[in-house]
């Protein structure tokens, strides 16, 4: 048997018993007929960058169809189902697999009810934090084919780009109240967004392991997944209302991005481990494979189970 031959047998047999493992039927095909490929920001034509742009301006303009207070277009449902469920879906085992749902119904909503054709970009912030003048210079702080500048107005609003006179209906926190999208820089934190600080993250053998060093806790340093919020601060900075701010979505597709690398570099380990409290506050128990990923009314309940592999149905995309 040729080499080649031997190799693509093993990864079949590495998945159907990764499959057996997580409880998933092995006589039902989770194969996708075609992976959107999540691309990085930069790596994006012009016109690509604007059609992401438009959609989530499409978002923005189309009638809300939550029931939560406050909500008036279908991008304040998303980020009312963010600050609904905060408390429930940060510091726990199931942070990333519910963000990795979260950013999947949110695209699907811009491929489905905008238009859109491309898929989820990310951001991949090390490339710009070696220092705050490369940082700020950064193409998705880009005024024509980006989000606008990270430096405010003087009430802290987004001066220029394209959400320059977007009004916010939720947040900053859980209060519902019309406002600008307000960014304040903050490069004190651009040391915890470098290379070096996602190869500590990926380095660690066990997934508990690695998810508490990606996220933290609110009594540690900094870690890459509060960084990337503190960094742009504002709205962005928020636990609850974070979403409010488009730069949520390629943050997080980066978070997604570095498990997703993480689960392949020991995939017949990682790819359907999972550990993990599953409240912040006692009495609680340990996550597992068939624990919900709630997303109240905007998508049906899915078991971590179901996110574990972004290749196979429902997800069904890669990252390049």
């Amino acid at each position: 048997m040729h080499t080649a031959q031997f190799q693509a047998l093993l990864l079949a047999l590495i998945a159907l018993i990764s499959l057996a493992v997580a409880g998933q039927p092995l006589n039902q095909d989770y194969s996708c007929s075609k992976l959107l490929k999540r691309m990085e920001w930069r790596a994006l034509n012009v016109r690509q960058r604007k059609n992401y742009i438009a959609a989530i301006q499409c978002l923005q303009h189309q009638v809300a169809t939550s029931s939560f207070v406050g909500v008036k277009t279908r991008f304040d449902d998303f980020q009312a189902l963010h600050i609904h469920l905060a408390d429930q879906v940060h510091f726990v085992g199931h942070f990333l697999p519910w963000h990795r749902r979260f950013v999947g119904v949110f695209e699907q909503a811009l491929r489905d009810e905008c238009g859109y054709t491309g898929a989820q970009p990310y951001w991949d912030w090390t490339k710009d934090a070696s220092d705050a003048t490369r940082f700020q210079s950064s193409p998705v702080f880009d005024s024509h084919a980006g989000f606008g500048g990270l430096r405010g107005d003087a009430n802290g609003c987004v001066a220029n780009g394209p959400f320059r006179n977007y009004t916010l209906s939720l947040g900053i926190g859980q209060v519902v109240n019309d406002h600008c999208l307000t960014r304040n820089f903050r490069k004190d934190v651009l040391p915890f967004l470098t290379m070096m600080q996602v190869a500590n993250t990926t380095k660690q053998p066990t997934f508990e392991q690695f998810r508490t060093e990606l996220e933290g806790d609110p009594a540690s340093t900094p870690k890459i997944h509060d960084s990337g919020h503190l960094v742009i601060g504002g709205d962005m900075s928020d636990l609850y209302s974070s979403p409010g701010d488009p730069l949520f979505y390629l943050h997080h597709a980066n978070l997604d991005r570095i498990w997703w690398l993480w689960q392949q570099e020991d995939a017949s380990k990682r790819l359907y481990q999972i550990s993990g409290r599953s409240t912040v506050e006692p009495p609680y128990k340990n996550v597992t494979l068939d624990f919900p990923l709630d997303m109240v009314d905007e998508a049906e309940v899915l078991r971590i189970k179901d996110v574990m592999d972004i290749r196979r149905r429902p997800l069904c995309y890669e990252y390049i």
